[in-house]
């Protein structure tokens, strides 16, 4: 998957995070989402990502997983114009945990692959208790024949567990139950460091299930770390150490997209 959906063989995939969308509290105008969400793709694109996913990161505070109709309308036309724009595979990941919506939008828009934070399972998130919804999402890409992979997260960051279960048994059933094609490990939220050991734990575990299944580390990458990192995990996924500052909300840097490129080639 890591060659087909991403376009390399270890990825580096830089975060396209969207202003307030219209409904959502801090929206300005649909202009400045769309030159926003442009000018960030083009830069990572220009500078060497590999691919890219574009996220409603500005809706705060998240629907907890089936997000409004006008939301799907706006991130489906930003998304297009990404396609449209850039030369690598894009993906979308609509917050909190509304996995139809993004394989919808991904359809709809020519992206290549999906981000899902909750995709087995459940978690306990700021927007309460969040359900996995795999039987949904993977019949609905087979229905509208969508060409779509689905990156799934374990213990996505901003979560906390409901009960105890070993991290082999939530890879296997993410991979074998929910047939996600790829698995995302990441921090405690967003920019924060993704341990090690984490890391380590969670390729082993898919070693023992389907070695194939590629596993992403999905927070707190810096040019410093990233090519330990890629020791163990198949690909990064990057937002925060490439804005401007290491600021989230800021426009991304091309210098440190630069850094970042050349720390992991």
């Amino acid at each position: 998957m890591t060659e087909t959906a991403l376009g390399a063989i270890r990825p580096l995939v830089g975060m396209v995070h969207l202003p307030a969308l219209p409904g959502a509290p801090g929206f300005e105008d649909r202009e400045t989402v769309r030159d926003h969400a442009l000018a960030d793709a083009r830069t990572l694109a220009d500078v060497g990502v590999d691919a890219l996913v574009v996220e409603n990161f500005g809706d705060a505070p998240f629907y907890p997983d089936d997000v409004p109709p006008h939301v799907v309308a706006e991130m489906t036309a930003v998304t297009r114009a990404i396609t449209d724009a850039v030369d690598c595979p894009v993906g979308v990941n609509v917050l909190r945990n509304d996995a139809t919506a993004a394989v919808s939008v991904a359809a709809a828009a020519g992206a290549d692959f999906v981000r899902v934070n909750v995709h087995t399972g459940a978690r306990l998130t700021d927007q309460g208790i969040v359900e996995g919804r795999a039987h949904e999402t993977v019949r609905l890409r087979e229905r509208i024949d969508a060409d779509v992979s689905i990156l799934a997260d374990v213990a996505v960051k901003h979560s906390a567990p409901l009960a105890a279960r070993g991290v082999a048994e939530i890879v296997a059933d993410t991979i074998e139950r929910g047939h996600a094609d790829g698995i995302v490990v990441s921090g405690a939220a967003t920019g924060s460091e993704t341990d090690a050991p984490d890391v380590e734990a969670v390729a082993a575990a898919r070693d023992a299930v389907d070695p194939t299944v590629p596993v992403f580390v999905g927070s707190g990458v810096t040019s410093e770390t990233a090519a330990s990192l890629l020791a163990t995990a198949d690909g990064l996924i990057v937002g925060t150490a490439l804005k401007a500052g290491g600021t989230v909300e800021n426009p991304v840097d091309p210098d440190r997209v630069a850094e970042l490129v050349a720390a992991v080639r």
